[in-house]
């Protein structure tokens, strides 16, 4: 089931208050009525969709709700996670830092540091030359903070600078 049709089976008020008994431990259609207050016809038709649709299940031992269904339903709604990084450890410490191709704050961490500016130097070609404005240009595309970036990818000789041009080593 994928989020669409979840809150589609919810999306009715009966069917929600119905749902909710189930998962507040309601297991019979008399305590699911006695607790929503919504009348036993309703009720039984709100459980029927609700069955139908995957949401409850009736066993042995009365109504139960499937509440992984939310999860799985999360699940299939995500699109397909590109790594920032073939290395798994790489591109987890990557995607704490970088979201939706920006740089969220600066790692404390030396070695988280150094992962990240070895991915953001590769903003540049390596062996041209780029004259100051132009790698303010591209860091402000990953941060605000254009000189600390720049000055943390001399510090870590990962772009040499000569007289306001930079070039990536």
């Amino acid at each position: 089931m994928n989020a669409d049709q979840l809150c589609g089976l919810l999306a009715e008020p009966s069917r929600l208050r119905t749902y909710s008994a189930v998962v507040l431990g309601a297991t019979t259609p008399d305590q699911v009525a006695g607790s929503t207050g919504l009348p036993a016809p309703v009720v039984v038709k709100a459980l029927q969709r609700l069955t139908k649709g995957g949401l409850i299940t009736a066993a042995g031992d009365g109504l139960q709700a499937d509440e992984a269904a939310f999860k799985d339903a999360v699940r299939e709604s995500r699109p397909e996670r590109v790594p920032l990084d073939p290395d798994p450890d790489r591109d987890g410490v990557l995607r704490s830092f970088i979201r939706d191709g920006r740089l969220t704050h600066f790692p404390t961490y030396p070695e988280k540091l150094r992962i990240v500016l070895e991915y953001l130097v590769t903003s540049f070609e390596p062996g041209r030359s780029y004259p100051e404005p132009e790698v303010n240009e591209i860091l402000n595309r990953w941060h605000p903070d254009h000189a600390a970036l720049r000055r943390e990818l001399v510090e870590a000789r990962l772009l040499d600078r000569a007289s306001s041009i930079y070039t990536r080593r």
